[in-house]
């Protein structure tokens, strides 16, 4: 069988060469590329391959259909939503993601922000490194808050958990309420969580339901001077509102990992001019070792397939 790695999974050359050392130990062919936009070059590297595997970079219909050979995607994200599915599924191509790696990471990331945006790290910084003082800046503390959590998977789980070895009061809305979770949070519509929260962090994938789920109306529902925390997908916020809420301090800051597109971010992106905004470029799933562990994943998960045994199933 030959396996077609299309992008990098972020690990050494050593931890790679372990996993494809393994498939090839039991005859299948592994060959590994550096990300390429180019359809075209794509397909030249996939075209006869049974098995792709990704990232986050975009995989088109295109593509899928011109791998006749292709019958798994093994994709090395929780989020899908850069995969043609809809070509996948009339292909009859199954595929799997790798739900779990990274929940520890983005969780940290997310506290990470929440503390910044409280205690001004950036302008406080700016400050000191231009021989000046707190003056102004002096910054709010977590315990004590009501955190928001929008979405109660996995990771919005883990940030309850973190959120409330800080002290707060967690509150929940998710589409799916797990009675084992139930002591962590108090679950509330969304319009409430909003009004009633300090801080709100988005923890919900993006689907048609969800995109642009906080619009302006919703951002006008959320408590003067509140933060928002987004680290799920970059349209399940409007972020011409979130600027404008900014702007006018109706929102007190925000912490923004993820945007419409992948990085780079235009320069011109309206969340790169807002005050009191922490931008980063998509790096909340990514740590040494959450990337070690997506590659045990998405590897296990490909070892299961084969045997007839597919986990993580999207497809």
């Amino acid at each position: 069988m030959k396996i077609v790695l299309l992008e990098s999974l972020g690990i050494s050359a050593e931890v790679l060469g372990s996993f494809a050392k393994r498939l090839e130990e039991k005859g299948h062919t592994f060959c590994a590329y550096e990300r390429s936009a180019d359809e075209s070059l794509l397909i030249e590297r996939a075209k006869d391959a049974e098995v792709v595997m990704i990232a986050n970079m975009p995989l088109s219909g295109n593509v899928i259909r011109s791998c006749p050979q292709l019958k798994f995607i093994d994709v090395a994200f929780t989020g899908v939503d850069h995969v043609d599915l809809q070509e996948a599924r009339e292909c009859g191509v199954a595929v799997s993601n790798a739900s779990g790696y990274s929940n520890e990471s983005v969780a940290e990331l997310v506290i990470c922000m929440m503390l910044s945006l409280l205690r001004n790290v950036s302008q406080v910084e700016e400050r000191c490194r231009t021989e000046g003082t707190k003056d102004g800046l002096v910054g709010r503390q977590m315990q004590g808050k009501t955190v928001g959590i929008v979405g109660m998977g996995a990771i919005g789980t883990r940030v309850a958990q973190l959120a409330t070895a800080f002290g707060c009061q967690v509150l929940a809305y998710s589409r799916t309420r797990r009675p084992q979770k139930e002591g962590l949070a108090d679950y509330v519509g969304l319009d409430e969580l909003l009004e009633r929260s300090d801080i709100v962090t988005l923890h919900c994938p993006l689907t048609d339901e969800t995109r642009h789920l906080i619009d302006g109306e919703k951002i006008g529902k959320m408590k003067e001077g509140a933060l928002l925390i987004n680290a799920a997908r970059g349209p399940v916020v409007d972020y011409e509102a979130l600027a404008a809420a900014l702007r006018e301090g109706r929102v007190g800051g925000a912490g923004v990992d993820v945007f419409e597109t992948e990085p780079p971010i235009s320069s011109d992106h309206v969340m790169l001019h807002t005050p009191n905004t922490i931008v980063t470029p998509h790096i909340a799933f990514a740590s040494e070792e959450s990337m070690v562990l997506r590659a045990q994943i998405v590897f296990d998960s490909l070892e299961r397939w084969m045997e007839g045994n597919q986990i993580n199933v999207i497809l």
